[in-house]
């Protein structure tokens, strides 16, 4: 706590979805709010694979920091990277060599992606956490149309024109599906000299079923639409190499030989792992011990050890739910605990009663497939379809951070739907050669 004399000094870092929840939350309250984040910007990630094949452009996902909390008076945005802590002297430290003081600490910097210690897959397989990351996927999508189009040996072209999948999970299934469409509908007259819609894409899941946190039944119905799009899925089956040009697949059987899957474009959503962030606030605190896949343990009450003035939040923390298992790496932990926390330190401030420990309310979850196809479960209702999809598209445009995206994103779903186009088709990335219009 502070002394009394000064406001007390609330430092966020994270602007995702539990940072910038925990700050709307502390607005008029009687705290110095500072938000540090490393972009100038709020991502909206559940939609970065719609950035990824050309459906949305990066403004339609993003809002920057400083325009969504202008009217907060009590809340300063800084652009900076955390590279440190220094826990005794209560400061945060960053890699230009400032150092930010805080009486509490909220850490929310999210996940990165996990390749299972292979990282020389993370240059040959993209994954989606980024809006660079689904900038560089889309340019890699389009090009391999482009590079098929220009080859005449059928070998080539067919290399070209396979796109893999790994992880069947929702991103998984979500981007499978949303290649699938642009091959087959949006591209289908833009080229001469090759059919888009002969693309194939497969998909890879090590588990005996896509989409292996929902129900059974929804799981089989995905799976059937997979199939009915034309997706090749590969179930209990493991990724032994990812080449520049082809891919190795193990079947779970390991008397079966792999396969080999020749292609030049591989994306990558089969796992995740804390930010790095988390050992090294572990390490600053002592006598933490980081678990699996970097999360960090966090008390009842989402502090960190026994530091009450240190909170940790979405993605990176790791606490137990009802069920005994750590609680998902989605949206909706991160925005309640964010709005948890705040409220624990509003109470401290008024000098009132702690709150009850955290308590997750799962209002259910949701995947798309592809046009008019989704699966959805909430409440103890299950359902798949038209409705299901309709209810992911209501659900993700009432996430999005301000009111002029909601209406940008649901006028482009509907131009979309109606032609089947997506506008933002753009190979960006690379630097072409020759002059300009050459």
């Amino acid at each position: 706590m502070s002394d009394g004399t000064t406001a007390h000094k609330v430092v966020i870092i994270g602007g995702g979805f539990g940072g910038l929840v925990a700050a709307q939350s502390l607005n008029k309250t009687p705290a110095e709010v500072t938000l540090i984040d490393r972009r100038n910007f709020h991502l909206f990630q559940p939609l970065l694979y719609q950035v990824a094949t050309g459906a949305l452009s990066p403004a339609n996902i993003a809002s920057p920091l400083r325009s969504i909390l202008k009217r907060q008076k009590n809340t300063h945005v800084l652009l900076g990277e955390v590279t440190g802590f220094d826990i005794p002297g209560k400061a945060v430290l960053l890699k230009d060599g400032t150092r930010v003081p805080f009486d509490t600490l909220i850490v929310a910097t999210g996940s990165t992606h996990h390749y299972f210690g292979k990282a020389d897959w993370a240059e040959r397989a993209p994954g989606l956490k980024t809006v660079e990351d689904a900038t560089e996927v889309r340019r890699r999508v389009l090009s391999a149309f482009e590079r098929a189009e220009r080859t005449t040996d059928p070998k080539e072209r067919a290399r070209q024109l396979t796109f893999v999948v790994v992880g069947g999970g929702p991103t998984g299934v979500e981007m499978a599906g949303a290649i699938s469409e642009l091959a087959k509908y949006t591209l289908r007259a833009d080229f001469r000299s090759v059919d888009p819609a002969t693309a194939r894409v497969v998909l890879i899941e090590g588990q005996p079923k896509v989409l292996g946190a929902f129900h059974e039944k929804l799981s089989a119905k995905a799976l059937k639409a997979l199939h009915g799009m034309g997706i090749e899925v590969m179930l209990d089956a493991h990724v032994n190499a990812i080449e520049p040009h082809y891919v190795l697949v193990q079947p779970d059987d390991k008397a079966v030989a792999p396969v080999r899957i020749d292609t030049e474009t591989v994306v990558w959503a089969a796992g995740v792992k804390a930010s790095p962030l988390g050992q090294v606030l572990a390490d600053a605190i002592g006598g933490v011990t980081v678990g699996r896949g970097g999360h960090v343990p966090v008390n009842p009450d989402c502090t960190v050890g026994n530091r009450p003035d240190i909170f940790v939040i979405g993605d990176m923390a790791s606490l137990p739910g009802t069920n005994g298992k750590p609680l998902p790496g989605l949206a909706p932990v991160a925005t309640q605990q964010g709005e948890y926390v705040a409220g624990v330190i509003v109470r401290r401030l008024k000098g009132e009663t702690p709150k009850g420990p955290f308590r997750y309310f799962d209002k259910g979850t949701m995947a798309t497939i592809g046009r008019g196809q989704a699966v959805a479960e909430s409440m103890g209702f299950r359902f798949s379809g038209l409705l299901a999809w309709l209810a992911w598209l209501f659900i993700h445009i009432m996430y999005l951070a301000r009111f002029e995206n909601r209406m940008l994103v649901l006028f482009q779903w509907f131009w979309n739907y109606v032609t089947r186009n997506r506008t933002a088709r753009l190979i960006t990335g690379e630097r072409p050669t020759g002059t300009r219009g050459a």
